[in-house]
């Protein structure tokens, strides 16, 4: 290591035990200031010098309310029924098919020149950000700078916050357009700064890799993000399967890969009546909701879609949506659960009922946000339902027939929190 990196190093590393030894001390503009003055030392050393730095980030400010979705990841707190019933709906199927034949040009030209999929891009596109309806509206500078010297894994923020100044400081997006999730995943396929210095790819020719505003250099990366992981060109992800009563289960598991021949030869078929192929390939058996639920044979390429986003459901919901957009139907098997999820339709529906019930629900968009869980919990309680602030069939079921039973003009005594 260069003198001046272990300089840079040793600077930071004071800098955020100065920044940890304030303890409980919080947020505050002294401790920003002095975090940025050590990553302003290490940007040096990633190629951005003092002047750009000064300039990128002379307004910037923390935000504290990044730090409370550190311990959040919808991926693994919500239950796999909830979370496929909302990415992969008819509506999102439709918009993928539409979109499919909208950039077939260009998804023709990605899938020919990185041998990958072109519907699984398309189910990247839908899932990340709704095919570019929903980026963001986060500053990444102010994001990454507040995650960078606050809460948790700083070191890993640390990286993302240079990489977007290095993004900046190149002119392939400007400033102003860089804005995202709080975590810093930004535009159509929502890429992490760092994924984007390393895969990012022009697309259209006009010599930027534009996540922002470009579709064809969005395609065109996520296409050269699974091909780089890995894809196998010609290969499913996997498909549903269903198991022989009194199947032993222990040997289930994503990397608990086994030929092919040895699931068929322990009696594991294909939900949809078709045989497994009769090949050498390496398979392991997902069981997302236990013994009771759907189960999948995944391959290699699930492997792939697992790495733009570490979770299985996330993984799952991109797979499915990919076959859903090539005609597939739905999955065989029904979740283990009397109480299934709600489309985002169904969302909508919803939060309009509870509208009318009196809650300051706000936009009806069919996210669920605190307004709404705040209105179903009280909603919950009344029906003598757990009060979990779940979306689910059973309350909207519930509130369908007390919107028929309603009077018209007659209003519904409630008591709304927001």
């Amino acid at each position: 290591m260069k003198p001046a990196c272990l300089t840079a190093t040793l600077t930071l590393t004071l800098t955020l035990i100065a920044a940890a030894a304030a303890g409980e001390a919080g947020v505050s503009a002294e401790r920003f200031s002095a975090c940025l003055a050590g990553l302003r030392t290490e940007a040096a050393g990633k190629g951005v010098s003092a002047t750009s730095f000064d300039r990128l980030t002379r307004d910037l400010t923390p935000d504290p309310s990044v730090l409370e979705f550190l311990d959040y990841q919808p991926e693994f707190r919500t239950p796999i029924w909830d979370y496929l019933a909302g990415l992969v709906d008819d509506e999102r199927v439709a918009d993928g098919m539409a979109m499919k034949q909208q950039w077939a040009s260009p998804l023709a030209s990605v899938a020919e020149r990185y041998r990958v999929d072109a519907d699984t891009v398309v189910a990247v596109w839908g899932v990340e950000s709704n095919f570019g309806r929903n980026f963001g509206k986060r500053p990444l500078l102010t994001s990454l700078g507040t995650l960078s010297c606050f809460g948790r894994r700083q070191a890993f923020f640390r990286g993302e916050f240079l990489s977007t100044l290095k993004i900046l400081d190149t002119g392939d997006i400007a400033p102003e357009r860089l804005v995202g999730s709080w975590a810093g995943a930004f535009g159509h396929t929502q890429f992490m700064p760092s994924t984007f210095l390393r895969l990012a790819v022009d697309g259209d020719g006009d010599g930027k890799r534009d996540l922002m505003d470009s579709v064809p250099d969005a395609l065109a990366s996520t296409a050269n993000f699974l091909h780089k992981a890995g894809w196998r060109t010609g290969e499913p992800w996997g498909y549903e399967v269903v198991l022989p009563p009194g199947f032993d289960t222990s040997v289930s598991g994503r990397t608990n890969k086994r030929p092919l021949a040895y699931w068929s030869g322990r009696g594991v078929r294909r939900a949809d009546g078709q045989p497994i192929a009769a090949a050498e390939a390496a398979a392991g058996l997902l069981l997302p909701a236990g013994p009771r639920g759907p189960a999948f044979l995944v391959l290699r390429n699930f492997d792939v879609i697992y790495g733009y986003n570490a979770a299985e459901s996330y993984a799952l919901a991109i797979a499915h949506l990919a076959d859903r957009i090539k005609g597939g139907k739905p999955f065989v098997t029904p979740w283990p659960t009397d109480d299934p999820g709600l489309s985002r339709r169904e969302r909508r529906e919803l939060q309009t009922l509870l509208t009318g019930r009196g809650y300051p629900i706000g936009e009806i968009d069919g996210m669920i946000g605190a307004n709404s869980r705040q209105a179903i919990q009280t909603e919950q309680k009344r029906l003598g339902m757990t009060a979990d602030g779940r979306p689910g069939q059973k309350l909207l079921a519930a509130l369908r027939v007390a919107a028929a039973e309603k009077p018209v003009g007659t209003a519904v005594p409630t008591t709304p929190t927001r």
